[in-house]
C-alpha cells in the first residue's frame, strides 16, 4: 500500500503537463499521448514546465493513486530519452536519482557484479 518499488516500470510523460490535471485528466494522457494502460500498474511521471511539481500516477488494486511533490527551491532533473521510438521508460535507479535532487547527467554508475 502506497509503496513504489524497483520492481515495477516508470513512465516519463515525453511533454510537459498543466499540473492543476487530477487523475482522470492523467488518465488520459496515458492512453492517448503515451499509449500504455493506464490499469496495468505500471507508474507514469508528469512534470509541469517550471518543473518544481511532478505528479506520479499508479494503479493499485482497488483505485488509483496519486503522488505530488513540490519542490520549495530548484528543479527536477528532465532525464534524455529518444523520442524517435517514443519509448520513455525509466529506470528505478534513474528515478530515486531524480527524486533526490541527483544530477542524472553526471551520475556514473558503478559495474556490480
Amino acid at each position: 500500500m502506497f509503496a513504489l518499488t524497483e520492481s515495477m516500470s516508470y513512465y516519463l510523460c515525453p511533454h510537459y503537463v498543466d499540473m492543476r490535471k487530477g487523475i482522470y485528466s492523467l488518465y488520459q494522457l496515458v492512453k492517448t499521448d503515451m499509449k500504455r494502460n493506464p490499469l496495468s500498474g505500471e507508474v507514469f511521471l508528469f512534470l509541469g514546465r517550471n518543473r518544481s511539481l511532478i505528479k506520479i500516477l499508479h494503479w493499485e488494486d482497488g483505485g488509483f493513486v496519486l503522488y505530488q511533490k513540490k519542490l520549495e527551491r530548484g528543479t527536477f532533473e528532465v532525464p534524455r530519452f529518444n523520442p524517435s521510438n517514443n519509448e520513455f521508460e525509466m529506470k528505478w535507479k534513474t528515478f530515486v536519482l531524480i527524486m533526490e535532487g541527483v544530477s542524472v547527467r553526471s551520475a556514473k554508475y558503478r559495474i556490480r557484479f
